[in-house]
């Protein structure tokens, strides 16, 4: 089998090698494999307060593009949230539910996926194990310039949060 040399840094040398006869379903689960690994490495880690977790632990959180924090979210864009926990329960689904909390008000955020077996988990999901609960934060046109912090919960069969974080974002023109 031949080898092609792919190299993504700048005058370097990658150990990174691609099959030049792979089937079409292997090279597109490559890419989509070396896409989300590039980006869980140049995602920034968030700072974000726990908010009452009680079916699962947060590990970490990523959103990407998000070189400062707190976050500038620009108006028509959209923005990756990883979000590793490890679950303490066994559960056949979980559902995102996220607000903008403004002046002490939550409001709610919509997002284009609530399930959270759609997003990155395999359900069931097990207790002990660890997830990745991948999905997209869009920032709408017509959202005030403001500065809002972001509750983010996924909530198991029962509604006990799998986690529940905060984090303050900036909206900007």
């Amino acid at each position: 089998m031949k080898y092609q040399h792919i190299c993504f840094c700048r005058g370097g040398k990658s150990n990174l090698r691609v099959p030049h006869s792979v089937g079409n379903m292997d090279s597109r689960i490559g890419f989509i494999v070396l896409f989300c690994l590039i980006g869980l490495t140049c995602a920034e880690p968030v700072r974000f307060l726990d908010c009452g977790s009680t079916s699962g632990k947060v590990i970490g959180v990523d959103i990407n593009p998000c070189p400062t924090q707190p976050c500038q979210l620009h108006k028509g864009d959209a923005y990756s949230v990883n979000v590793t926990f490890s679950s303490g329960v066994e559960t056949s689904k979980s559902t995102a539910v996220v607000h903008g909390i403004v002046a002490g008000v939550p409001l709610p955020f919509p997002i284009p996926e609530d399930d959270g077996c759609k997003c990155g988990i395999q359900c069931p999901i097990q207790k002990d194990n660890t997830y990745h609960y991948l999905n997209t934060l869009s920032v709408k046109a017509e959202y005030p310039a403001i500065k809002v912090v972001v509750e983010w919960e996924l909530r198991d069969a029962s509604s006990s949060d799998l986690f529940c974080i905060k984090f303050p974002v900036q909206i900007v023109s």
